[in-house]
């Protein structure tokens, strides 16, 4: 009898110390020291700069190559100097929106954050700069996406698909769909 007592109690006590849950950090540990809560110093950075930050996903890798890899493919592409001006200049144009838009997120958030630091976060004081914080992502996203529209006017059907293979796009199972349409034969 005394050994099934003990191995009640044994499994007892294994089960209350198994069953206690751990308090666990929270994944945002650490960021409560960010100037901006809301944005990491690399997507201050990436706003600042320009950069895509995966807003033309749906274009790049739908066969609607990016200004900026055309330019770094020039060559490998054997980009005829009027379509390496055009490209520069989709280029430029994207960039210089997308860094104006990517500043004014930048301040928007900054908006927001002071909200909450402040003590001032309330729905009527919120949603305007959310709002406003959308439409800007909005339009950045917009600004990429239509330069990747620009290339597919530049390039030949034959440059898009070498682009595509180059940056490990063409593995068969996105097919090239053919649009009359397109007056990019340099």
């Amino acid at each position: 009898m005394k050994k099934y007592i003990y191995f009640a109690l044994m499994m007892l006590t294994v089960g209350c110390s198994s069953s206690d849950p751990q308090p666990t950090a929270s994944p945002y540990a650490g960021e409560q020291t960010r100037t901006i809560k809301a944005l990491s110093a690399e997507e201050i950075a990436s706003y600042r700069s320009g950069e895509g930050m995966g807003f033309a996903k749906a274009a790049e890798l739908n066969h609607y190559p990016g200004p900026r890899h055309v330019l770094e493919l020039a060559d490998d592409l054997h980009l005829s100097d009027e379509q390496r001006t055009q490209t520069q200049q989709a280029f430029d144009e994207m960039h210089r929106a997308a860094v104006a838009l990517g500043e004014q997120i930048i301040e928007e958030e900054a908006r927001l954050d002071a909200l909450f630091a402040e003590g001032q976060a309330e729905a009527e004081a919120m949603q305007p700069v959310l709002q406003t914080i959308g439409a800007l992502q909005a339009d950045l996203r917009f600004v990429h996406l239509k330069a990747h529209l620009a290339m597919k006017t530049i390039l030949t059907e034959a440059q898009v698909a070498h682009y595509d293979q180059v940056r490990g796009y063409a593995d068969g199972t996105a097919p090239h769909v053919h649009d009359p349409s397109r007056h990019g034969a340099h």
